[in-house]
């Protein structure tokens, strides 16, 4: 017996996953162009790189909530447009000063925190946008189709990025981005995406805190927040010491380091393409479980070179710390659009925003403290014991027992 065709996901949804496509590909050629412009035409060193890392990350922190905010107050269209030609703007801004021998650190650190801003727009946007152009029935399909194309942006930016800046130089590798954050902008041009039905006169701190109160409250919302701060903490923590460890302890060369990240982008790939058929197969629960536990098999993979030193075991474990993240995205994902009502949509999607890239410098952090005084053995050590904090937390929730994804959410007050 065939499977029935399924009809295809609406035209403003395809313009959005495109759109989307296209901007992560312009990030990721940007996060390598733009140290490398740093490093070999400022002459800039660790703690410069650093800094200019801090600049590209604190809007997540501080803006994550009030981008959630004006989405749910006025359109995700309006947000997405906005943020995508802040970023063509920014980026072209630093073409124009390379071309003109005008480019300074200073520059350089505010126009990445600017162009951040718009990377953070469009990374509540997105996910708010979804839930009001696709039924509840294709979200799973629709936000597939998200991580597919952004698994690709992870592993095929890069690696454009770094064979344009090798055959020409940074600034091409710039022209670039520019030119793939114009197109996805043009994208999102004449898109029609519905507007919620906020209504309030509460103040915006108010809206802001109601949110916070509504996912914390929620038995299902909870603990995907809570799961996804514990594994950046735990993801970050190895992150921060790998390299080192690898050339190390591991015996890694540059070379293998390089397939061990590439594994990971492998993961993320196949995660999503395998995606459509678990939940086909799997009671949605169970689905949501896969990822939490492939990062604590992925951590034991790594804890056990601890005492094995092979290459073998970090490829395995960067392999499922791709795959078993995509996974948890999509469905929790589409859970979250599901159980959310409309008019909170933004705020919510913002708190995800805040949870993941949040936790990000905490984990690093950590990791900097246990190495400096214990060493970096124990960072890999500790981050197992995370892994598997963040499954307990998962099997311990109500998410294992959910039976398959629920109907769109009503309408709530503000």
């Amino acid at each position: 017996m065939s499977t029935p065709r399924r009809d295809p996901l609406p035209r403003a949804f395809t313009r959005i996953a495109w759109s989307s496509v296209t901007t992560q590909m312009a990030e990721q050629i940007a996060l390598v162009a733009v140290p490398l412009a740093a490093v070999v035409m400022l002459g800039a060193g660790a703690t410069e790189t650093a800094l200019l890392q801090v600049a590209q990350t604190l809007p997540f922190l501080v803006l994550a909530l009030p981008f959630g905010l004006i989405i749910d107050r006025t359109s995700p269209q309006r947000v997405l447009l906005a943020s995508e030609l802040l970023r063509m703007a920014t980026l072209g801004t630093i073409v124009m000063l390379i071309a003109l021998d005008a480019l300074s650190l200073g520059a350089l650190l505010v126009l990445g925190f600017v162009g951040a801003i718009g990377t953070v727009g469009v990374s509540v946007a997105v996910p708010s946008s979804v839930p009001r152009l696709v039924a509840s029935a294709r979200l799973m399909d629709a936000n597939r189709w998200l991580e597919l194309g952004r698994s690709t942006a992870f592993i095929s930016g890069p690696i454009l990025a770094g064979a344009i800046v090798s055959a020409t130089n940074a600034s091409t590798a710039l022209v670039v981005a520019t030119i793939a954050c114009a197109a996805a902008a043009a994208l999102l041009i004449r898109l029609d995406i519905p507007r919620s039905a906020f209504s309030t006169r509460a103040s915006a701190w108010s809206d802001v805190a109601h949110g916070i109160r509504y996912v914390m409250g929620h038995r299902l919302l909870r603990p995907m927040i809570v799961t996804s701060t514990i594994f950046n903490i735990g993801w970050f923590l190895i992150q921060s010491v790998f390299v080192v460890y690898a050339l190390g302890r591991l015996g890694m060369t540059p070379t293998t380091v390089g397939i061990a990240l590439g594994a990971y982008g492998g993961g993320m790939v196949i995660g999503a393409a395998l995606s459509g058929p678990l939940s086909r197969r799997l009671r949605f629960g169970l689905v949501t479980v896969l990822g939490p536990a492939g990062g604590f098999i992925a951590a034991t993979l790594m804890v056990t070179t601890l005492w094995v030193p092979a290459s073998a075991f970090a490829f395995a474990s960067f392999f499922l710390f791709g795959l078993g993240p995509v996974l948890w995205t999509i469905s929790t994902t589409s859970l979250r659009q599901a159980v959310t009502p409309a008019p909170m949509i933004g705020r919510v999607s913002s708190l995800v925003v805040v949870s993941t890239y949040g936790a990000r410098p905490i984990g690093a952090g950590l990791g900097v403290v246990l190495a400096a005084t214990v060493g970096m053995s124990w960072c890999i050590a500790a981050a197992v014991i995370v892994f598997a904090v963040q499954l307990v937390v998962v099997l311990t929730s109500a998410l294992p027992s959910v039976r398959e994804l629920p109907a769109l959410a009503s309408s709530v007050t503000r």
